[in-house]
């Protein structure tokens, strides 16, 4: 599809920042929640994110309009305005986590020690955030898809791996490898079938933690940082009837899929003066030189750990909402 501004007005798609109370529900809106981890740090994840839905949603336009129906993105500033969604009720059945800057607990962030990275921040918005998680989990037609700091805080809640601070932050194009049960999954082995030695892949990295598996937990460890590494980069924590996972998260960013996507979030924000000149400029360079050798490969690695598992879920979610409006 063309690349369009997510804030600008679709008979398909409709965005929306939640700054005061969120929008009434609206029969005719099939909604998906983000749960922004970002503190309002300038960022091009959470939009990154807005545009995977909104080019998911591309390909559903027709049974959409046919319907009178819209896919709508309401985003929550979890961290600083201590907004979360409602649990699956009927209106949400899509959640997305963003990355984010900071400690991975909350009661670490007092804007001083280095691993807060200038962030100060109550912790109250943790217990009910992980109360959601749970009811996420509790009901077999949500998803939740969690990127790098919502890894973090996924793996927290789950008890799935502890958070140890790198001796040196992980950031480029580094390569992670599929565990052997990642190989063998229903949906990631369609990945390691497209990988030159069926393991190995690249990953878009930008994070101070690793996240340090526990070996009593349940969840299924999809990816590692290295071959013999406790430190785990996928993990599912709930999986679909058909084999999709439900309930995933990645200590990546595959939200940050190529030069193309990058450069529309860039333009957009620069647009709408939402950034500084240095930072719109430095990024511009950053994601040029970042993709220079592995753009294919980023690509690749985002299909299969964040677009293709967003596009499943929303096209389910769409076609039953469209058969009952046309019913």
């Amino acid at each position: 599809m063309p690349r369009r501004d997510i804030h600008q007005p679709y008979d398909f798609f409709e965005y929306v920042r939640v700054t005061g109370s969120e929008p009434p529900p609206d029969p005719d809106r099939i909604e998906v929640a983000i749960l922004d981890m970002n503190h309002s740090w300038p960022n091009l994840g959470h939009d990154s994110l807005v545009h995977a839905v909104l080019e998911s949603a591309e390909p559903l336009r027709e049974p959409l309009v046919a319907a009178g129906a819209k896919v709508r993105v309401l985003s929550y500033d979890v961290r600083r305005r201590l907004q979360i969604p409602q649990s699956p009720n009927g209106r949400f059945q899509l959640y997305l986590g963003t990355g984010g800057p900071g400690h991975l607990d909350p009661r670490r962030n007092d804007g001083l020690n280095e691993e807060s990275q200038g962030i100060a921040e109550s912790s109250a918005w943790e217990a009910p955030l992980f109360r959601l998680y749970d009811d996420i989990a509790a009901h077999d037609s949500a998803a939740l898809l969690g990127v790098c700091h919502s890894f973090g805080l996924m793996c927290r809640w789950s008890g799935a791996a502890r958070v140890v601070l790198r001796a040196v932050k992980s950031s480029g194009m580094p390569e992670n490898v599929l565990t052997p049960g990642g190989a063998s999954h229903p949906w990631f082995s369609q990945f390691a079938g497209r990988l030159t030695d069926s393991r190995h892949f690249r990953v878009v990295d930008n994070r101070l933690f690793d996240l340090v598996a526990n070996q009593s937990s349940s969840a299924t460890l999809i990816a590692r940082e290295e071959e013999n590494s406790d430190g785990v980069t996928i993990v599912e924590f709930a999986r679909s009837g058909d084999g999709m996972p439900r309930i995933l998260g990645v200590n990546h960013h595959p939200e940050i899929v190529d030069r193309v996507h990058i450069t529309t979030v860039l333009e957009e924000k620069h647009a709408r003066g939402e950034v500084s000149e240095d930072w719109y400029r430095e990024r511009v360079v950053t994601m040029r030189d970042l993709f220079n050798r592995f753009e294919s490969d980023s690509r690749l690695t985002s299909e299969y750990t964040l677009l293709g598992p967003i596009r499943h879920h929303l096209t389910r979610i769409v076609s039953e909402r469209c058969a009952v409006h046309s019913a």
